[in-house]
């Protein structure tokens, strides 16, 4: 019996003459779509990278360097009025307070004490100084033996003119009596009683007569000179030694130490009864009448002080009018020293040496100026730069300054109302022309 097959024919077997298709062939793609979609994420990713990046990069491009705004201080450019002025604490100084120094060497008596009040002339002190006194009485027996030879002396040269005068006397009666015999000769010879001789030496005796006067005046003469030059040499030689008295009366006069003037006696320097040295310092007094304020000025505000200025000074909840009285021309830690006096005379009753007292001093008003906040900007490159700050940078831009006070200075090109400038820190930049400003 003939088996008969049940499997499905091949289709090796199918019938020639018959093309099949591709059905067989086509299989489903069930995950085609989420394969396009792993490419989005990638792109979406890169692009942002990219966002980023560029957006780092102009962040970055807006300076060369970074800085934190809390390492700066920045101000806003304004228009107001600037007033140049000047306050500064001072010190009170009595303007007239000497210190009294030993003329010499000795033993200090004291008749006051620190702080008492004394008059013009009052003796404070007396030195004793024995070397001193005996010297002033040596020179005086001095002086008394240069008088007494001066004295002398003009008693010599009186002495010297008389005899030289009486010479001069004798020897012109003479001349006289010659003078009358050649009268009487010559007579006598014109009237034949006498020979030529007689007559001859009747001339011979006037001719000796007018040489004995001549002579007896040119002696007169310098005896009285020589007289005179003698008294006059002992009379210089007395003054000088009267000079030399007088100073030494002087410095023993000055072993009283005595008030200058009305006021109060400053520190004493040397304890009751201690020996002092030459020209040493004893005590000094304070004039209470005139006080002033010494204070302390920046240099850069030296040269815009005057003699003569106006100022204030407050003192007892009060305000006082000052003038400047002082500029010192020496320049020490960048400061110069000014000394300002009470005007008119009038200052706060009960002020004491060294008392701290606050002293204003207006230099000038500028009225709606273009200004900004003072600061260590000003100090470099001459305030002739400045860091305006735009957004987060800050570029260099050439200023211009005008006149400055304490806490403003003027701006007069270069910057506009509202312009934010930094006024501090820009030793930082190292003169770059544009920074960036995180944090601000």
């Amino acid at each position: 019996m003939n088996k008969q097959s049940t499997s499905p024919a091949h289709p090796a077997t199918a019938p020639r003459g018959r093309i099949r298709d591709t059905a067989g062939q086509d299989q489903r793609m069930a995950h085609a779509a989420p394969s396009r979609r792993k490419w989005i994420v990638p792109v979406i990713a890169g692009t942002g990278v990219l966002l980023l990046t560029a957006w780092v990069a102009s962040r970055w491009m807006g300076g060369a360097q970074s800085f934190d705004a809390s390492r700066i201080r920045i101000a806003q450019v304004t228009r107001g009025d600037l007033v140049r002025d000047l306050s500064a604490e001072g010190k009170v100084i009595a303007s007239n307070s000497p210190t009294l120094y030993a003329i010499a060497a000795g033993t200090v008596h004291l008749s006051i004490v620190a702080g008492d009040k004394v008059t013009r002339g009052q003796a404070l002190a007396t030195i004793d100084s024995p070397e001193l006194r005996s010297k002033l009485v040596q020179e005086e027996s001095t002086l008394a033996s240069f008088e007494a030879a001066a004295s002398r002396a003009q008693l010599d040269a009186q002495i010297a003119r008389a005899n030289a005068q009486r010479a001069l006397d004798q020897a012109s009666v003479d001349r006289t009596a010659a003078q009358r015999d050649l009268e009487r000769y010559q007579r006598a010879f014109d009237g034949g009683a006498v020979p030529k001789n007689d007559l001859n030496r009747a001339q011979d005796m006037m001719k000796k007569a007018d040489i004995g006067l001549a002579a007896a005046q040119r002696d007169f003469s310098l005896q009285s000179a020589g007289a005179s030059l003698d008294a006059r040499n002992k009379q210089l030689q007395a003054q000088r030694q009267q000079a030399v008295v007088a100073e030494a009366r002087r410095q023993v006069e000055l072993l009283t130490l005595r008030a200058p003037f009305d006021g109060q006696v400053g520190q004493v320097q040397v304890p009751q009864g201690t020996q002092v040295i030459a020209n040493g310092p004893v005590l000094s007094v304070v004039d209470l009448s005139k006080f002033e304020v010494e204070m302390k000025v920046p240099e850069s505000f030296a040269r815009d002080l005057g003699i003569g200025m106006p100022a204030q000074i407050s003192a007892n909840n009060a305000t006082f009018p000052a003038e400047i009285a002082a500029v010192s021309p020496e320049v020490v830690n960048g400061e110069v020293t000014a000394r300002v006096r009470f005007a008119n005379g009038k200052q706060p009753p009960g002020l004491r040496q060294n008392q701290r007292l606050s002293v204003r001093i207006v230099m000038d008003t500028r009225k709606h100026v273009l200004m900004v906040e003072r600061g260590p900007f000003l100090e470099q490159d001459g305030g002739n730069v400045a860091y305006v700050v735009d957004g987060s940078s800050a570029v260099r831009r050439p200023i211009h300054t005008g006149a400055a006070s304490l806490s403003s200075v003027e701006i007069t090109s270069g910057l506009n109302v509202g312009d934010r400038i930094v006024v501090s820190g820009t030793d930082q930049f190292n003169n770059a022309d544009r920074v960036r400003i995180s944090g601000n």
